[in-house]
């Protein structure tokens, strides 16, 4: 495993250090951060029209994190991949996420476009993994009162597989994986309807995970079981906390509350009720070797202490897998003669 690593989507502002790559570079070192997961619709940190086109630019990109002791983690595209995808009750409040002007299919297309710029961005980079959400079309119909229309999930993930499988086919030629983060908002939130959409694209080897427990701890999903299900997808690692503390006022769905008022939040990493030694503990154990990556979305403390406590939490939580056993002291050669003796045989 990897890391630490920072996700710079919350933390990019207008005003410096948080302005520039290389000034958000050399904030992140000195926190202690040792990669950088880079929001790809930023033009204030990356300009992807470039990335697509030139080696030369991600070259210079890269030096610049070097000469901070960074590296790139990977490049996120999540509000791309949920403009692939937009039930029309969306459209105008995901307006900021796309050109403005832009009626659904041409917003479609606009996304197929940013995805596939992704991909022989990722390619300069030398990255190979890139992490999106894959967009909601039956999000609306999440509760199924009114009944819903018979077949209407179905044609909903044919879609969904329809418009994805294209820009799959060409990161799998290209040795890049997607790496959908299982979010609130888009069809896919959960294990079945993850499940559901490698049926629909036929197990496609580049539909894979960006795992996230936090989403799941706010839906009473077994974030400990899903890796044991689907640890061989899992490409890379938001380390972010939440909790879920229900009371007789609100539960899962949180009455339209704010984010403090809500049972279920997001929250610093240590401060919330995700099990971050058994996760770390189950992922090494599996081989992961990507990057973990902390993501801040605390609705109490400030991104800066956020910021600051992350690396640290995250350096302490990492594990290198052991080679060898802790009673080796006491092994002893194969001897298949006492082996025999010993059970009677």
């Amino acid at each position: 495993m990897k890391g630490p690593g920072i996700f710079l989507a919350q933390f990019a502002d207008d005003i410096p250090p948080f302005n520039t790559i290389a000034d958000m570079a050399k904030w992140a070192s000195d926190l202690g951060y040792k990669g950088v997961q880079i929001p790809t619709w930023d033009t204030r940190l990356f300009d992807l029209e470039t990335a697509a086109s030139s080696k030369t630019y991600c070259d210079d990109y890269n030096g610049i994190l070097a000469e901070n002791g960074l590296q790139a983690c990977e490049l996120a595209s999540y509000l791309q991949g949920q403009v692939l995808a937009m039930h029309p009750a969306y459209q105008k409040l995901f307006q900021a996420f796309y050109p403005k002007g832009l009626n659904a299919k041409e917003a479609m297309v606009w996304a197929t476009d940013q995805l596939q710029k992704t991909i022989s961005a990722s390619v300069h980079f030398g990255t190979d993994n890139i992490s999106v959400m894959s967009g909601g079309l039956a999000w609306p119909y999440i509760y199924p009162w009114p009944q819903r229309s018979a077949g209407l999930v179905d044609d909903a993930f044919k879609e969904l597989a329809k418009r994805w499988l294209p820009i799959l086919d060409m990161a799998q030629e290209h040795q890049i994986t997607f790496g959908y983060e299982l979010h609130p908002g888009s069809d896919l939130y959960d294990g079945a309807t993850y499940q559901r959409f490698l049926e629909e694209t036929n197990g496609h080897p580049a539909a894979c995970l960006t795992y996230d427990a936090s989403h799941f701890l706010l839906q009473q999903l077994d974030y400990i079981e899903f890796i044991k299900y689907f640890k061989d997808r899992i490409k890379a690692f938001h380390v972010k906390d939440a909790e879920f503390r229900p009371d007789g006022m609100t539960g899962v769905y949180g009455g339209y509350q704010d984010w403090k008022k809500r049972a279920g939040r997001f929250r610093s990493l240590g401060d919330g009720q995700v099990d971050f030694k058994q996760l770390f503990t189950l992922l090494t154990d599996a081989g992961f070797d990507g990057w973990a990556i902390m993501e801040w979305e605390c609705c109490i403390k400030s991104s800066d202490q956020g910021a600051l406590e992350g690396a640290p939490f995250i350096k302490a939580h990492m594990i290198k897998a052991s080679e060898r056993s802790f009673d080796d002291f006491a092994k002893s050669d194969t001897d298949t003669d006492l082996n025999k003796t010993i059970l009677g045989i």
